[in-house]
């Protein structure tokens, strides 16, 4: 009896320690629901960005944003400077833009509802 159930605690250890595993590089890989796109002293209000609704629902690409490094994706910040071009990088304000503008246009040519003008992404929170 004490051999058996050491057999059966030993798998049950075993599954609960591979599930917290995956648990564990599931959650390093996924990003946050959402991020707020801020601007000290912009004209507009920040803006809140779902990655799932871009990802999931729009079936964007990581790499359309995250175009340096997309499996260790990081902020725009180290290669977009505030107001000049930075090592050939856009300002980060026209690399937002031009990114998030273009494909907003392109779905909408698509039929698909996206945001295009300022207040339907820069909403007062």
């Amino acid at each position: 009896m004490n051999r058996k159930f050491a057999v059966v605690m030993s798998a049950v250890l075993t599954i609960v320690f591979i599930a917290i595993l995956f648990q564990v590089v599931y959650a390093q890989k996924k990003p946050p629901e959402s991020v707020t796109l801020k601007l000290e002293d912009a004209k507009f209000p920040p803006v809140t960005f779902s990655h799932s609704v871009h990802t999931d629902k729009a079936k964007a690409q990581c790499v359309v944003c995250h175009h340096k490094d997309p499996k260790e994706p990081g902020k725009c910040m180290p290669c977009h400077d505030r107001n000049e071009v930075k090592n050939g990088s856009p300002p980060i304000k026209d690399a937002y833009h031009k990114n998030c503008i273009d494909c907003h246009k392109e779905s909408v040519a698509k039929n698909v509802a996206a945001p295009t003008k300022c207040n339907e992404c820069h909403k007062k929170q």
